[in-house]
């Protein structure tokens, strides 16, 4: 990162994300669609918080691109079980960890880019879902869904503070930030052009285990 010109500036544009893995073939595109507008709506709800989002035909100080590079799948079947034991363990009031097999995975790559086209900041990022904290999705690409917000979560910070956001205490979400996730509308007209966020009904969604398709409904144009 070059932090003077990234802390200067005060609006960002985003590309919309896309695939570059070898593997997409693997995954229905209607997913991937999923798996990458989940990026950029978190993405524009996170760097709204310091930045103005400017329209695809608006200038900007800072063009945001994010590319995914690798989606492990997640294994169905192994999915389902871990749904069906963790419903059983809330009845029986026992937390039950994730079925440590067929676990999922996101890789994405991401640049910022200045007025002038050259690169500000960029991003290598990687990670795998867990038995604790990652909520199990019978879907191929629910972990890679599920680990998308917190990519978006992880780039905005680094942009918002300019400094490297795994040394940073994390803060309590702003209010804007907690509407969008609910389902409410974005803090600026741009962010619109990726939809609503599946808010309650995805999280209910997500204790029972259903595909993110379910819920979300992806970019605006989609549910038109």
């Amino acid at each position: 990162m070059d932090p003077a010109p990234v802390l200067a500036a005060r609006t960002v544009r985003i590309v919309p994300t896309t695939v570059r893995t070898g593997g997409d073939g693997a995954f229905a595109p209607k997913d991937l669609a999923l798996v990458t507008n989940a990026i950029d709506r978190a993405l524009c709800t996170g760097l709204s918080d310091r930045f103005r989002i400017a329209a695809p035909n608006e200038p900007a100080d800072l063009v945001v691109h994010a590319a995914v590079t690798d989606i492990v799948a997640t294994n169905r079947a192994a999915a389902a079980t871990s749904t069906v034991a963790s419903l059983g363990g809330l009845v029986a009031q026992i937390p039950m960890p994730r079925l440590p097999i067929g676990l999922g995975g996101l890789a994405v790559e991401a640049e910022a880019v200045g007025a002038d086209g050259s690169q500000k900041a960029a991003m290598l990022w990687s990670r795998g879902a867990n038995m604790l904290t990652t909520k199990a999705s019978v879907s191929t690409v629910g972990d890679a869904y599920s680990l998308s917000s917190a990519f978006g979560a992880d780039l905005s910070r680094t942009l918002i503070g300019g400094k490297d956001p795994f040394k940073e205490t994390m803060l309590m979400p702003s209010m804007q930030k907690i509407k969008a996730s609910l389902g409410g509308a974005p803090k600026y007209e741009a962010c619109k052009a990726f939809g609503s966020a599946p808010g309650i009904r995805g999280a209910i969604a997500g204790q029972l285990g259903l595909p993110p398709d379910w819920t979300d409904k992806g970019a605006a144009a989609s549910q038109q």
